[in-house]
């Protein structure tokens, strides 16, 4: 039965239903997520505060403490606004004002900064550029709603809130005498078509222009371009370098930037050199380089400084490694930071480590040391010095086969073998002469 008194029957609520099914799906809310803006946000610990929370699809906890409302510092002025990031055609918008999940009206402390406030449609962020939808000069604390909806006909990309008490200006007694923002949700309403690219009254028209992803609901009229399209009837491509909505995105850094998708920036045959992911946008991670970062860093002295486009070592080689990419051993027989070492006396210079010059097989005869460029001492000679000459204190240096002294004696002796004392032979050859 219905309140008239009529019978209704099942077909007939079903109908009624669809019809309203209808009608609701015909407005989109095209604020949802989009990116927000407030003046004088209060940072730090209360970011969950922050602006966006007025357009993130939340509205069941209405109070400060929820982390679903917008809420700015206290000053003589609050704006508050969402970018559409492309102009609409908006039929209405709804505002969830903060009412700390407490009865709303004159025993609500809140509703005082709620009075006085305007909202504005824009193409920029100026809301004087712009078209003033509503400016509250009747509400009371007794009838301020607490979430309020005004229809707003218009054309524009940015949707504004703005309050104000300024100093030198008389406002009703009911009002603040500061202003801050408290905003829950703010909703952007335009009439859409539940499938896209259709309009008519039972949305079953296409829409004229064939790259037109949103047209009026009644005229056909475009009012958004599928991404890759852009003018008045979404007739022009995106521009080489250019993709998605309004072809406002630009492309990463494609192999071939003819092969970036308009919709979405995807390049189609891979990414430049030193770039990775569909929109090659992120640079290789640390160490690797070149065409799908498929390449390997050599022995660069800090690998975060190894190009990611050529995988030149920025700053040097590791030691025991040359050239450019840092990827080539030192020349035989020579080592260290740059190669600028040269091997010592290596049993065998291929085991010479190209890195820190260390004889690996051991030295030749007559040198000690790990590089091997030490002489034996004195006395002493052979693979790894471990001979010793006839006269081992005498020779000035022997013969390293034999250990005959063949580089002469020390000071003081004298013979083949330096096995006489120059002071013994003067001795007695003083003794001679005076005798």
């Amino acid at each position: 039965m219905s309140l008239s008194g009529n019978s209704v029957y099942p077909h007939d609520v079903l109908t009624v239903l669809f019809c309203l099914l209808t009608v609701s799906q015909a407005y989109v809310n095209v604020a949802l997520n989009k990116p927000a803006y407030q003046q004088y946000p209060v940072l730090g610990l209360y970011d969950k505060w922050d602006a966006s929370n007025a357009v993130d699809g939340h509205k069941s906890n209405l109070s400060s403490g929820g982390g679903q409302c917008a809420i700015s510092y206290v000053s003589q002025t609050a704006t508050w606004w969402v970018n559409l990031t492309t102009i609409h055609s908006i039929h209405h918008i709804t505002i969830y004002f903060r009412t700390n999940n407490e009865p709303w009206g004159p025993s609500n402390w809140l509703t005082k900064y709620v009075l006085g406030f305007s909202v504005y449609v824009s193409n920029t962020t100026d809301r004087l550029q712009g078209t003033l939808c509503y400016k509250d000069d009747n509400f009371t604390r007794d009838t301020i709603p607490a979430v309020f909806t005004t229809t707003c006909p218009v054309h524009g990309q940015y949707v504004i809130y703005y309050n104000e008490r300024l100093p030198g200006v008389t406002y009703p007694d009911e009002y603040s005498n500061d202003m801050f923002n408290g905003l829950c949700e703010v909703e952007v309403y335009v009439e859409r078509c539940p499938v896209a690219g259709y309009f008519g009254s039972n949305c079953s028209v296409p829409c004229p222009d064939v790259n037109c992803q949103y047209c009026h609901i009644e005229t056909g009229t475009c009012q958004g371009c599928k991404p890759g399209y852009k003018g008045h009837r979404c007739e022009i491509t995106c521009q080489r370098g250019t993709y998605g909505a309004g072809c406002k995105e630009t492309c990463g850094h494609c192999r071939d930037v003819n092969k970036c998708s308009i919709n979405n920036g995807t390049c189609l045959t891979g990414c430049g050199a030193g770039l990775k992911g569909d929109l090659c946008k992120t640079a290789c991670d640390r160490g690797s380089y070149g065409y799908d970062c498929k390449e390997t860093c050599g022995h660069c002295r800090d690998v975060s400084q190894c190009s990611n486009i050529n995988g030149w070592c920025l700053t040097g080689c590791d030691p025991g490694y040359q050239g450019d990419l840092c990827k080539t051993s030192c020349d035989r027989g020579s080592y260290a930071s740059e190669c600028n070492e040269t091997c010592g006396h290596c049993r065998d210079v291929d085991h010479c480590s190209n890195i820190n010059g260390t004889c690996l097989t051991g030295c030749d005869v007559d040198y000690q040391g790990d590089l091997c460029k030490t002489l034996c001492p004195v006395g002493y000679f052979g693979q790894d010095c471990s001979e010793t000459c006839i006269n081992s204190y005498t020779c000035d240096g022997c013969n390293d086969v034999s250990g005959s002294c063949d580089y002469g004696c020390r000071p003081g002796w004298i013979g083949y073998f330096c096995q006489k004392s120059t002071y013994s032979f003067f001795f007695f050859f003083f003794l001679f002469m005076v005798w």
